[in-house]
């Protein structure tokens, strides 16, 4: 998951390309379309109708000039874009990009609108994300978790960079697979998982690891993987490690040596890096947060984790 190669793909814009190549959904939504979100948009967009829905500045750049891309994928694309969702027509794939802690506003925004054959896919940090998705919509609705680990960085409106591109990895069902039939007729890598428990905690943990240092420091990724931080590193993963066996899943392997593998190949700025230096909320409290309610709930003591979100939820009222 973590040792994908890099790609670069040059296109001219997206609607010129669309060949004959049938998609399995009749349109894609991104909800949040910030810079992972209009990235899937715009690789999408090569062969299904897509919207994207996001703030007015974005979206009107989008519409007057196309949503440009640079880094790793180059091109111009023209997509739809709008502040809000009008309809969501049959045969509909939600993708869920907003920020988790808007999760519930998002939804109820539009599940009104919701068909019995709509697919939510949720690319978001945090755990258990899907779970409050799916208690929103209600069984009826097919919710599926995704993992993004792609790096890109919203420039200004209309404008992104790709610093590197990863795998999606999605549930090995059904469902799952009719997306990753589409991710990948579009020309994104898919990994396909029969533990997504398992998955979702590695990405979490490694969330943990790289969100937080790089928002204190302001540095980009490769920054904190750094030989003076390892025990800060190991300090973060162990607690990890001991809330998701307590949760009933088993991490194996050498995860915080595999993190900081991946945060050395990692030259964007993480989003909540992002998110302080433009003084907004972060989704702390999905990520080490989450790790620290967690152990309260198990009686783990988790230090490393609270003093971290301490210290960022300390930023994010100075900023």
């Amino acid at each position: 998951m973590f040792e994908m190669g890099e790609s670069k793909t040059s296109c001219a814009r997206a609607r010129s390309s669309m060949t004959t190549e049938a998609s399995d959904f009749t349109k894609v939504i991104v909800m949040g379309a910030g810079a992972i979100g209009s990235y899937y948009g715009s690789m999408l967009s090569r062969k299904t109708d897509v919207l994207l829905i996001s703030r007015r500045g974005h979206m009107d750049a989008v519409n007057s000039r196309g949503l440009e891309v640079t880094g790793a994928v180059e091109g111009t694309f023209d997509l739809d874009a709008s502040t809000e969702l009008g309809s969501i027509p049959g045969g509909s794939l939600i993708i869920l990009t907003t920020k988790a802690y808007d999760i519930e506003e998002a939804v109820n925004e539009f599940r009104a609108l919701l068909k019995p054959d709509t697919v939510i896919l949720v690319l978001q940090n945090g755990l258990g994300n899907e779970d409050l998705v799916q208690s929103i919509v209600g069984p009826e609705v097919d919710v599926v978790r995704g993992l993004a680990s792609t790096g890109v960085e919203f420039l200004s409106p209309g404008r992104i960079e790709v610093k590197l591109v990863r795998e999606t990895v999605l549930p090995k069902t059904a469902v799952g697979e009719k997306i990753g039939r589409l991710f990948d007729l579009c020309g994104l890598g898919v990994q396909l998982s029969e533990r997504m428990d398992v998955e979702v905690w590695r990405k979490l943990t490694m969330n943990c690891v790289i969100n937080p240092l790089t928002a204190l420091f302001r540095v980009p990724n490769t920054e904190i993987a750094v030989e003076g931080l390892r025990e800060v590193r190991k300090g973060i993963v162990d607690e990890c490690i001991r809330i998701a066996q307590k949760e009933g899943v088993i991490l194996e392997g050498d995860l915080e040596g595999e993190i900081s593998r991946a945060a050395a190949s990692y030259s964007n700025i993480s989003s909540m890096c992002q998110d302080i230096m433009k003084g907004r909320r972060t989704e702390i409290g999905f990520l080490n947060g989450k790790v620290s309610e967690l152990g309260r709930r198990h009686g783990v003591a988790t230090p490393v984790n609270d003093v971290l979100t301490s210290l960022i939820r300390f930023m994010e009222g100075k900023e």
